[in-house]
């Protein structure tokens, strides 16, 4: 291996220990204190979208090399994690740019932005195409009924009234519908079983709603660069990240933070503040939260404490 690049793997192996080691106790708020976080796989390079099946297993990708496909040299994978043995699989190899994925019903799916594209796996292994013709597709979510949902941002930070083209869509596979266009920049997406989309639009610092019948409105306003976003099973609380400065820890005057919104009450909390990149983010079964954080190579767990 050249010198070069043992010295980054050296370094990025430091800043990931001191970084685990700032994670456990921190507090950001009252709030932050409801919830125990600790590191469950690192190692990973440009860890990006995250997703569970069940409460042992979590699908994510990496991307050291994005847009670069395999054939170029490019190394981004699509990959299976099982918490309780630490055994990670790669499940595909060599696409240019595998970004956000979903899960359904034994299918997984996920965006390949540069090559503007959804792929999808099936519960016995095989991998193919379940829609193209796309333009820069990033946040996917999926509802019961197997429609997916999905952004694409072909102009990020451009609004519509600004010649931007970015769009929400739904696809059942065989026909594509938009269901908004023109807002700056659509980044990830989440859907209730009832059909509602919520989504984040990081260059507005906004997250927006559209309920099954159609009506769309401002969800949260006034944030810092949202990006992930993510529903709990009980469809309660929304999740989200906020990455401002990214690749730089609090400790180094970051304000990169995952937060919390419960639905019923509209109140807000910070489940962690200071990771270097928390990028997509994910909530298992059990409650558990994870996040992919990308700088630092590693996959973080929030257990919530004492309560709900």
């Amino acid at each position: 291996m050249p010198s070069n690049a043992k010295r980054l793997l050296r370094l990025r192996h430091r800043l990931t220990i001191l970084w685990t080691l700032a994670l456990v106790g921190y507090s950001a708020d009252g709030q932050a204190q409801s919830y125990r976080t600790r590191v469950v796989v690192s190692g990973l390079n440009r860890p990006t979208g995250i997703e569970a099946a069940g409460s042992g297993t979590l699908f994510f990708t990496q991307l050291p090399t994005p847009g670069m496909s395999g054939m170029q040299g490019g190394r981004n994978t699509v990959s299976e994690v099982k918490l309780g043995s630490g055994k990670i699989d790669v499940l595909t190899q060599g696409e240019p740019e595998p970004t956000n994925l979903t899960f359904s019903k034994g299918v997984l799916y996920w965006t390949c932005k540069s090559a503007g594209v959804i792929l999808q796996r099936l519960s016995n292994g095989a991998v193919s195409l379940f829609l193209g013709g796309l333009n820069h597709p990033s946040g996917i979510s999926v509802d019961p009924w197997n429609r997916v949902y999905f952004t694409q941002l072909p102009t990020p930070g451009v609004p519509g009234t600004m010649g931007g083209t970015n769009t929400v869509n739904v696809s059942d596979g065989a026909a594509t519908h938009v269901l908004t266009m023109g807002e700056p920049e659509p980044t990830d997406i989440a859907v209730a079983k009832d059909g509602t989309a919520y989504w984040t639009c990081k260059s507005a610092g906004v997250i927006l709603k559209r309920t099954g019948a159609g009506v769309v409105s401002l969800l949260l306003s006034g944030l810092d660069k949202p990006v992930g976003i993510a529903l709990d099973h009980q469809e309660r609380n929304l999740y989200w990240t906020e990455v401002p400065t990214p690749g730089v820890s609090g400790s180094m005057g970051g304000r990169n933070r995952v937060n919390e919104l419960d639905l019923e009450t509209m109140s807000t909390g910070v489940v962690d503040f200071g990771d270097p990149e928390p990028t997509d983010l994910t909530v298992a079964p059990n409650g558990n939260l994870y996040w992919t954080c990308s700088s630092a190579g590693v996959i973080v767990e929030a257990e919530r404490l004492g309560g709900r």
